[in-house]
């Protein structure tokens, strides 16, 4: 068996109580297809961008399900026969694999030793600046 997702378009025109109607049609034909009902998303009633058989709002639903692939055919031709769904999508959902935690090890901030500079009297390097100076040719 996959795991399936279906996205349906359904008529606006319908009340809160045949919506119900219609949503548990739709879980009765997978449920006639041997299918396994993994779960439902709210009922959402959006504005179209393009008109969909005249209609310029629907109810969108989803329901994700686990179903043998030979079925989908069967399922997908009840769809169309049911004239309240306007438009219909099915698509194969990837397997979701765990991840394993991430432990993560406690910050060590390594300090690396300091360099300390000797303090150069002013006079030491006016020395060095003179013998520099004399050495140079003319």
């Amino acid at each position: 068996m996959k795991s399936y997702e279906l996205t349906c378009l359904i008529s606006p025109d319908l009340s809160e109580e045949e919506l119900k109607q219609l949503e548990e049609k739709v879980a009765s034909f997978i449920r006639e297809e041997e299918g396994i009902l993994n779960g439902t998303s709210l009922v959402v009633r959006k504005a179209l961008s393009y008109p969909v058989k005249k209609k310029h709002s629907a109810y969108l639903a989803m329901i994700n399900f686990q179903l043998n692939p030979e079925k989908i055919e069967n399922l997908e031709a009840k769809l169309k026969k049911e004239n309240q769904v306007l438009r219909y999508l099915v698509t194969v959902k990837p397997p979701v694999k765990e991840m394993a935690a991430i432990t993560r090890r406690p910050a060590t901030i390594k300090s690396a030793p300091k360099k300390t500079m000797e303090k150069v009297e002013l006079k030491e390097i006016e020395k060095k600046l003179e013998e520099i100076l004399e050495d140079e040719p003319k």
